[in-house]
């Protein structure tokens, strides 16, 4: 079947199917990459390649709609509309359906519903006052941890103190840098992107560039194989989730003893995040020729430190729920099927950056950390409301249930490599 593809300036747009869109997904001949946002159907193959948030996290929703992580990622509409214009196409057919007939309409539609009124609440808008104290608490922190040092020497104790503040102050400028990253501190994104550089670049030695390239991705499709950067270490050092685990088996595949990795995640994965974090800047910075790359090549104890309290806060939420690769389900599915929260407390908040609330700052990454309790029992409610598991553990439990999964994934790789 052939057909012209007409542009904005011709008299009437072309239409399309979702058929039609669905094999333009950057896989096949001519490699095109089409996706929808509110109806109308836009080009990205070349632009893909200059999207300001990386080509990748676009290139994942290339032949499906992409309306509800348009909305997630874009707090200022009207900067990114003009991109938009010169990639328009055509629109949907007025027989085809808003939503993919394997998404949830009535769960979307509710959803929307829902932004509609925290962006009246005001939830999306920052507290400055909130952010500045958090900022003031990590420079007293990393001050601390050289004053100590310098004032009672090298030796044992003032050095383990010294490193402690130390580890802490660089986990919080993480946490702070990713506020950054996802534009919630400041309502000017340039803004956020000038003082993400300060801290991330200048305080912790790490691009802000390609951390924002690797996290953008994580947020659209998370969980999902290929697509999830945050995946990466399936199937080199584990094997992650039911699915991955059998293939992999049937596969005959074993780079790694799986049916232990519950006992080695807490030794190697924070030592392999070192490597694997310095090797991935150095890919990026020679790739998309990035060359302000990490200066901190050499702190590896530090560093360590800082990815063992990384690894298990950022994981807890995400590898005991679903691990597979994209299904292509609506925003609030693929968001909901991947993360759980922690219960909050003071504690809770401080020591995961507010990532507690994995949920809300997932459905709503804009949003800045400080509402996220405000959201909660309003999309918990939607999720009663349409049968979905709001799933909320103490931080213990949570910290269990990794190796608990990653128990049952080396399970079924070895029941599949044995026997599959």
């Amino acid at each position: 079947m052939f057909w012209v593809v007409m542009r904005p300036s011709q008299a009437f747009p072309q239409l399309f199917t979702w058929e039609e869109i669905g094999i333009r997904n950057g896989r096949g001949q001519g490699r095109e990459q089409w996706l929808v946002i509110d109806r109308k159907v836009y080009d990205v193959s070349e632009f893909s390649k200059r999207h300001p948030g990386g080509r990748r996290v676009i290139s994942h929703y290339a032949g499906q709609d992409a309306t509800d992580a348009f909305v997630a990622f874009h707090n200022d509409k009207s900067l990114v509309k003009k991109y938009l214009k010169s990639l328009l196409i055509g629109e949907l057919a007025p027989d085809q359906p808003s939503f993919e007939t394997n998404k949830k309409k009535s769960l979307l539609e509710d959803f929307r519903e829902l932004r509609c009124t925290i962006e009246k609440m005001g939830l999306l808008r920052p507290n400055y006052f909130f952010f500045f104290l958090i900022f003031l608490h990590l420079l007293v922190l990393d001050a601390a941890s050289w004053l100590v040092v310098w004032y009672f020497g090298v030796s044992l104790v003032p050095f383990v103190v010294g490193m402690a503040f130390f580890t802490t102050a660089q986990i919080q400028m993480g946490w702070f840098q990713h506020d950054l990253g996802h534009c919630s501190v400041f309502r000017r994104p340039r803004w956020n992107h000038l003082m993400q550089i300060v801290v991330i670049n200048m305080l912790k030695g790490l691009p802000a560039s390609w951390w924002n390239h690797l996290h953008n991705q994580h947020h659209a499709k998370p969980n999902c194989f290929r697509k999830d950067p945050d995946l990466n270490m399936h199937p080199l050092l584990f094997s992650l989730g039911k699915t991955l685990s059998v293939e992999l088996g049937k596969q005959k595949k074993k780079f790694m003893p799986y049916n232990y990795q519950h006992k080695y995640f807490i030794l190697l994965a924070p030592l392999a995040l070192i490597p694997f974090f310095q090797l991935s800047i150095l890919y990026f910075a020679i790739r998309r020729k990035k060359w302000l790359v990490s200066t901190s090549f050499c702190v590896y104890l530090p560093r360590y430190l800082e990815s063992t309290w990384f690894i298990w806060v950022s994981q807890m939420n995400h590898i005991p729920m679903n691990i597979d690769y994209d299904k292509n389900k609506d925003w609030v599915s693929t968001q909901l099927h991947a993360t759980c929260n922690v219960n909050q407390s003071v504690f809770n908040d401080w020591f995961t950056g507010h990532l507690n609330f994995q949920i809300e700052h997932h459905l709503f990454p804009t949003m800045p950390r400080h509402n996220y309790w405000k959201v909660a029992p309003l999309v918990k409610s939607l999720c009663d409301k349409h049968g979905i598991e709001y799933k909320s553990k103490t931080l213990l439990t949570a910290f269990v249930d990794i190796l608990h999964s990653l128990k049952d994934s080396g399970e079924h790789w070895l029941e599949a490599y044995l026997h599959g």
